[in-house]
């Protein structure tokens, strides 16, 4: 069955930076475009970036320049490495992949705050 297990969230000082990773099973892993989302307190589950395929990748215009989704195939695991974090980018964040029906992990939480 696919699990999706993401982890490296914690407190961050404003300006930090942190590295969430998601480790996928389950599934091939090389086939699939992977998601990271983010839902604050009250707010949506927003698409925060993407990685279609090893060279293609999307990011909302929030994170873009500050964040960047990479994948390792070779170990089935999603990155979102994060600079500059904000306490706007507070959230728990979430790993996704589509097959068949979509999939999520249980969420790590990013906290920015001085």
């Amino acid at each position: 069955q696919v699990q999706l297990v993401e982890s490296g969230g914690g407190l961050v000082q404003p300006g930090g930076s942190l590295r969430l990773s998601c480790e996928a099973s389950g599934f091939t892993f090389s086939s699939y475009p992977m998601y990271w989302y983010r839902q604050a307190p009250g707010k949506q589950r927003d698409l925060v970036a993407s990685s279609i395929s090893s060279s293609s990748t999307y990011y909302a215009n929030s994170v873009k320049g500050r964040f960047t989704v990479s994948r390792d195939n070779a170990k089935n695991t999603l990155y979102l490495q994060m600079n500059s974090l904000k306490p706007e980018d507070t959230a728990v964040y979430y790993c996704y992949v589509f097959r068949g029906i979509g999939y999520w992990g249980q969420g790590t939480q990013v906290t920015v705050s001085s």
